[in-house]
């Protein structure tokens, strides 16, 4: 007979595998082009070729409720984000009378994620402008969050006599953190980074940046989106093109070329976001100065000819999210002048 001590630790060791066996049984886990994970509005799929490979991207194509005002929003999800997760804003805008077209680019949530692709905000903006030209759709409304944000400005740049008006919600690339003496990571390094990633860690992030310390059940099912997705068969590939992504938005800084907008433009800013890439990496000194929202949105609105500036006091990286209400309306006012 074992001691009983032994009897008590085996027992406990048992115990603890039971409940990481439930764990793991109780964790989402998405396919690669994030199937089995329901979006809020059917979601369409957009074939083309680009860089020789047969591409997918999903999309959500949202009609007027009630009376149209012949106008088209297209929203760009952010780095963790996507489609889905604009859910909010799709229903209010669509409410007011709005089109809404709001895509997952290649490399992100219900797209294809590539085997071997050359990152671009060039090239994503030429992926989204094909598919809103077979949307026979030419002049819009350009949206973009986050990593969405530097989108929309290439976007803006690029195709400026499509875009009506352009509107950044806590975008990043306001600094150029390469510039500011932040390391440089290799895509090997951040491959390494995105295959550790856990439910655990992006709740923890999430919560920090996005919310300011105050978590709300609805925001599970978000974590579950990104955890579910790395969680699942295509981990390996999902991981891959996310660090490819990563190295894009760090080595291709949007921040120069903001003088050069011609379009009417908006910066909607929550005061309290601290999203800056490889902050966790940066020397102290260099961590200290980065990634100041309430400071970049007064900086940046003076680079762009005519913007105007709306600040959530308060709020974090997602304010259509944290506050969709408040967040909502403030848009809605803003497009109708």
């Amino acid at each position: 007979m074992l001691p009983r001590f032994k009897v008590l630790l085996s027992a406990a060791v048992f115990s603890l595998s039971i409940s990481g066996a439930a764990l793991a049984a109780d964790a989402p886990s998405y396919g690669p082009q994030l199937q089995g994970f329901d979006y809020p509005f059917p979601l369409k799929h957009f074939s083309f070729n680009s860089q020789g490979a047969p591409l997918q991207m999903g999309y959500l194509d949202v009609s007027p409720v009630g009376r149209k005002n012949g106008q088209t929003v297209v929203l760009m999800h952010g780095k963790n984000f996507c489609a889905a997760t604009w859910g909010d804003t799709i229903k209010a805008l669509a409410g007011s009378g709005y089109r809404v077209i709001a895509p997952d680019q290649v490399g992100f949530c219900s797209s294809t994620k590539p085997q071997h692709y050359q990152y671009s905000f060039q090239q994503l903006a030429i992926n989204t402008h094909e598919l809103l030209k077979s949307l026979k759709i030419t002049k819009a409304v350009i949206v973009g969050h986050s990593t969405g944000g530097m989108l929309a400005t290439r976007y803006s740049l690029m195709f400026a006599p499509e875009v009506s008006k352009l509107v950044m919600v806590n975008p990043i690339g306001l600094e150029d953190w390469k510039a500011k003496g932040v390391p440089y990571r290799t895509v090997d390094q951040w491959y390494t980074r995105e295959l550790n990633t856990s439910a655990d860690s992006i709740k923890q992030y999430e919560l920090k940046t996005y919310y300011v310390n105050k978590w709300k059940p609805e925001y599970d099912r978000w974590v579950d989106m990104l955890a579910g997705l790395n969680n699942g068969p295509g981990q390996k590939l999902v991981a891959w093109n996310s660090a490819l992504i990563y190295d894009m938005i760090f080595t291709q800084p949007v921040v120069y070329e903001f003088k050069n907008l011609r379009v009417p433009t908006t910066l909607m800013i929550g005061t309290a976001d601290t999203t800056a890439i490889g902050s966790d990496i940066a020397p102290p000194a260099v961590k200290a100065k980065i990634g100041h929202y309430n400071v970049l949105g007064k900086q940046v609105v003076k680079m762009i000819p005519h913007a105007k500036l709306i600040v959530f006091k308060g709020l974090g990286h997602a304010p259509q999210m944290e506050e969709p209400e408040k967040f909502n309306a403030s848009l809605l006012k803003t497009l109708s002048h």
